[in-house]
């Protein structure tokens, strides 16, 4: 199975570059499986479902999300009718939404996303090695589901890597969002999980972590806050991870970083473009 996941998508332009790069990469790439974190993607926090819905028919198979799930209110009611959008599953038990989803790929496969958020220098949420383990536990890898990907939003690498040793041999791919910048760390796990900390994100790299550069920078030069933090709105660069899965095992047998467009360096799994 061909897998892509995009990091959390940033705005405006983050939603442009989706919607200019992503049919064209299902196309060429023949591409199973995407799942972008969509967190971000409505001003820079929360969704809505009008973008929700954009997602889908654009070719997103499933939408995570993270500590900005409930910025935009109306996503506590939408989510109950939007069976692709996934919230943390360590959310309280009776947040609406849920935690996990058995999704119909592209090719007829089925693929189980999780999405978690860590605790380390984040919200006081319940246990994520908890709620992920139930999650797995509940659907295994190739008995229930052909891939597994797991999006872990957190702050600290190291929970990150915690959740990655934690999940091998029982996961597709575990990769982190939440940080915004791109790690150069993807690797296949000894026991055959797809790895990186963090996709990175889908916006404009001209800014701090997407956002406008002046009031994080006075914020942090003076320590007064003067103003909203607004999405930066300069060329984004689409950035995320793509794997290719056993079909037997649902493993990872390679992983790769995607960026496409904006400022960074221009990043293409070098399996797929072969196969063009």
């Amino acid at each position: 199975m061909r897998i892509l996941f995009i990091g959390d998508v940033v705005g405006k332009t983050g939603r442009t570059a989706i919607a200019d790069y992503l049919p064209g990469a299902i196309r060429d790439w023949k591409l199973d499986l995407v799942v972008v974190n969509g967190e971000n993607a409505a001003g820079g926090f929360g969704i809505t479902e009008a973008i929700y819905n954009d997602f889908i028919d654009v070719g997103v198979d499933a939408v995570t999300l993270g500590n900005h799930a409930w910025n935009q209110k109306e996503a506590l009611v939408f989510i109950e009718r939007a069976p692709r959008l996934i919230r943390p599953a360590n959310f309280p038990r009776y947040t609406p939404g849920r935690g996990s989803a058995l999704i119909d790929a592209k090719n007829g496969a089925r693929a189980l996303v999780i999405n978690a958020m860590g605790r380390v220098f984040m919200e006081p949420l319940n246990d994520p090695f908890a709620a992920v383990g139930r999650e797995l536990e509940a659907c295994p890898l190739v008995e229930a589901a052909d891939a597994i990907v797991l999006d872990f939003h957190g702050e600290a690498s190291s929970e990150k890597q915690g959740m990655g040793f934690f999940c091998d041999g029982r996961a597709s791919l575990v990769v982190g969002t939440h940080t915004h910048v791109p790690t150069a760390d993807h690797q296949i796990l000894p026991g055959g999980t797809g790895y990186m900390t963090d996709a990175g994100m889908t916006g404009d790299y001209d800014s701090v972590i997407g956002m406008h550069k002046d009031e994080p920078l006075r914020r942090f030069v003076t320590g007064i806050p003067s103003g909203r933090f607004e999405p930066a709105n300069g060329a984004a660069t689409l950035s995320g991870v793509g794997v290719e899965t056993d079909d037997a095992t649902g493993l990872a047998l390679r992983i790769a970083p995607v960026r496409l467009g904006g400022r960074l360096e221009p990043a293409v799994p070098g399996f797929w473009a072969a196969a063009e």
